[in-house]
């Protein structure tokens, strides 16, 4: 098990266990990541590849209304037959293997969960940090080049890959579940400038004698999005190329 230093093991196949743990925890958000991802290794073991991309998933969802966490499940383009490109959130689905399958029985197991807040993201082949080259279909690519033995590879110039790179996901995902209390953002402040926060005192009380402001207002921002692109821009030019720690340190730190 890869497990850095700081972070919790935990094996999703034993419900009770992750159960305990994530009352423990009490997440707000919960980003699954875990799969079989290999298409290949799928075949020959489905029973394993249903657990872990199918049972798994639906699992996690249920808890996520239990403990009313969001869920972002994360899915693949393989979930298309690679037919009738671009495929757009609402297209048919039509996997060509097993590994698609399931992850398409993913993403209806988390959604068939009523009252669970759930986000499916959808994304191509990876690449980026990793511990190893063979952990991305990608980066395995720089092991075949750097083969200069003379060993002859027959490679794949048949299917379009549209290969995206994992620091990018993780941006958007940290954006996508990154509010604040104003208490949260005075931690963040006290981190970034090394002070002492002990005189702020959290309260989690609705206020009584102050002007009413409504507590959650996230806002739905995909018709932005779309109108930057048709500008000719892209979502950085509308200021999300950072997050809100990441800016504010580049800022504090350059003007303390």
């Amino acid at each position: 098990m890869k497990t850095r230093q700081g972070l919790t093991p935990l094996n999703l196949i034993n419900s009770e266990e992750v159960e305990r743990v994530f009352n423990e925890f009490k997440p707000n958000w919960v980003i699954h990541c875990a799969a079989e991802r290999r298409p290949d290794v799928a075949e020959k073991d489905p029973e394993r590849t249903e657990t872990l991309n199918v049972k798994i998933p639906g699992h996690l969802a249920k808890l996520a209304k239990s403990l009313k966490y969001t869920l972002v499940y994360i899915s693949t383009d393989y979930v298309f037959d690679g037919t009738s490109p671009p495929y757009t959130p609402s297209a048919q689905t039509n996997p060509l293997q097993l590994y698609g399958r399931t992850k398409r029985d993913g993403e209806e197991a988390v959604l068939s969960v009523s009252g669970a807040k759930v986000v499916i993201l959808r994304v191509p082949v990876l690449y980026g940090p990793a511990p190893s080259n063979a952990d991305s279909a990608i980066n395995i690519l720089l092991d075949v080049v750097q083969d200069q033995s003379g060993k002859q590879y027959k490679m794949d110039h048949y299917a379009t890959r549209y290969p995206t790179n994992v620091v990018d996901i993780a941006g958007f995902l940290k954006r996508l579940s990154e509010p604040f209390t104003k208490y949260e953002i005075c931690l963040v402040f006290a981190g970034i400038l090394g002070l002492a926060h002990g005189h702020i005192v959290p309260d989690a009380e609705p206020p009584k004698d102050a002007t009413s402001r409504p507590r959650d207002c996230q806002l739905y921002t995909k018709e932005t999005e779309d109108l930057a692109r048709l500008a000719g821009l892209e979502p950085g030019g509308l200021g999300f190329e950072c997050g809100f720690e990441e800016w504010w340190r580049g800022y504090l730190v350059g003007t303390v």
